[in-house]
């Protein structure tokens, strides 16, 4: 149904064009914030767009926390365009795929954050097997889960 392909040279201007619908710029960051930090972070992330027929529909980045460590799932979102059709579960299942390669480093845990309003991600990450940890702060709480 989807596929990540590695952000590069070729496709970063999609990436800068997908939008998010009216409400849930609260909730996530567009992909150029996310791309500034891809490249401060470039030793240990992997920033993707997520194609379905040929179309990047989305954004994600995974990056590998060295100090902890683990592997966090940051920034991702769907174009408000295509929103509704599963493409973020299609999405999430093939993140937790290649972060099972483990590609930065040995650690099988996965944590993100998510906006404490935003129960549709919520919903989405908890059905995947995502809990929550009890940490967080006034707007977000962190999920994990484990994936050896």
């Amino acid at each position: 149904m989807v596929e990540l392909r590695a952000i590069t040279e070729e496709n970063f201007m999609e990436a800068f064009n997908l939008r998010l619908a009216p409400g849930q710029e609260a909730f996530v960051s567009h992909p150029i914030r996310s791309l500034a930090q891809a490249y401060v972070y470039r030793d240990q992330c992997q920033p993707f767009g997520i194609y379905a027929e040929g179309r990047m529909v989305g954004y994600v980045m995974v990056i590998y926390d060295c100090d902890v460590p683990e592997y966090d799932i940051w920034h991702m979102m769907i174009d408000a365009s295509a929103q509704g059709r599963g493409y973020g579960g299609a999405a999430l299942d093939e993140v937790i795929r290649y972060i099972r390669t483990k590609p930065f480093g040995d650690s099988g845990r996965v944590a993100l954050t998510c906006n404490r309003d935003n129960a549709a991600a919520q919903r989405l990450y908890t059905c995947k097997g995502f809990a929550a940890t009890g940490n967080g702060d006034e707007d977000e709480i962190e999920m994990a889960m484990n994936v050896d």
